[in-house]
């Protein structure tokens, strides 16, 4: 596919204004990659919970949190949220010199146009600015893009760890990029 072109593309913080539009997104790129079976009332939970309208103005009040959006036309087609100063088990970094990638969402039409890279490279930017020697994030085992995507990036799995919500567990691996 054809990169969305630099000026075309802005990146810019997340605003309380943000939020509906956030959720909207956020919803819809977690079912078109987990739900491709169809909606389950599990799904509904882990949407409502995670990603709905009050789930994601907590995520902008969080003291630790940021999240970058990429706009194009004036549209959201994309975002990252972080955390700073937050580690792993798997991890040796302590929290103070960590970042954590919680989520990079790019909508399906701008997949494979640099969208994805652009905000990762953001995160970095910002998690270097703020002292962190290393951005990690997690992964779903099944999403073979999102591995390939970071692994093609520099991200070291170092191991699996399991994700669980209302009963579900589900295998991710951990993923991560350090720098001195």
């Amino acid at each position: 596919m054809t990169p969305v072109p630099a000026q075309e593309l802005v990146l810019r913080d997340a605003v309380t204004s943000d939020v509906p539009c956030l959720s909207v997104l956020a919803s819809q790129v977690f079912l078109d990659t987990y739900a491709t079976e169809g909606i389950t009332p599990w799904f509904a939970r882990e949407l409502e919970e995670h990603l709905g309208v009050a789930a994601v103005a907590a995520w902008l009040a969080a003291a630790d949190a940021w999240v970058v959006l990429a706009e194009r036309d004036g549209r959201l087609i994309g975002f990252a949220q972080s955390t700073r100063r937050v580690t792993h088990a798997l991890l040796t970094t302590p929290a103070a010199r960590a970042f954590e990638l919680v989520r990079l969402y790019v909508q399906r039409p701008f997949l494979g146009r640099g969208i994805g890279t652009a905000l990762l490279r953001r995160c970095e930017a910002e998690a270097k600015s703020d002292g962190a020697s290393t951005l990690w994030l997690t992964a779903w085992v099944g999403n073979e893009r999102a591995r390939r995507f970071y692994a093609a990036r520099g991200y070291v799995d170092r191991g699996a760890t399991t994700y669980t919500f209302d009963g579900e567990s589900f295998e991710n691996r951990l993923y991560a990029r350090q720098w001195r």
